[in-house]
């Protein structure tokens, strides 16, 4: 399982362009793009990355638990770089195995 950035970004990116579909394709995603303002992710385009995420990384990784730390204003402004810093930290203390 990665635990690279690079790695990580890559595979949040593709995860990204699957549940934006059309439009993701099209999306230069870095770690500086905005969930909201740039990707024009809704609610429910969340709550999908959030079940692609549960797939990938299983439990090493609790999105809810990331996004519950944030408020309202700066979820609005989460850029993928925080997810993919939050993944790779979260990687990196899971238990081998996990």
């Amino acid at each position: 399982m990665p635990s690279d950035q690079t790695a990580v970004l890559a595979d949040v990116s593709s995860m990204l362009r699957s549940v934006l579909g059309d439009f993701g394709d099209d999306a230069d995603i870095t770690m500086d793009t905005t969930f909201r303002d740039d990707l024009g992710m809704e609610s429910i385009d969340v709550v999908s990355l959030a079940g692609r995420l549960q797939a990938r990384y299983g439990t090493s990784v609790n999105f809810a638990l990331f996004v519950s730390s944030l408020d309202v204003e700066s979820v609005g402004q989460l850029k993928v770089g925080e997810l993919v810093c939050y993944i790779v930290d979260s990687l990196g203390k899971a238990p081998a195995g996990s």
